[in-house]
């Protein structure tokens, strides 16, 4: 194996874009859910 690869087959370069993808996804989901849990919150309380 190259030290241009990884496991996963993808160079240096393609791996750190798609963990800038993955985490710039995962922090958006994360918001639309708080978004969504704030507005279910407002709507009905659960507790």
């Amino acid at each position: 194996m190259s030290e241009d690869n990884s496991l996963s087959g993808l160079t240096d370069r393609e791996a750190r874009e798609f963990h800038s993808i993955f985490v710039r996804s995962f922090a958006m989901f994360t918001a639309i859910a708080i978004v969504a849990h704030i507005l279910a919150w407002t709507w009905r309380p659960w507790f």
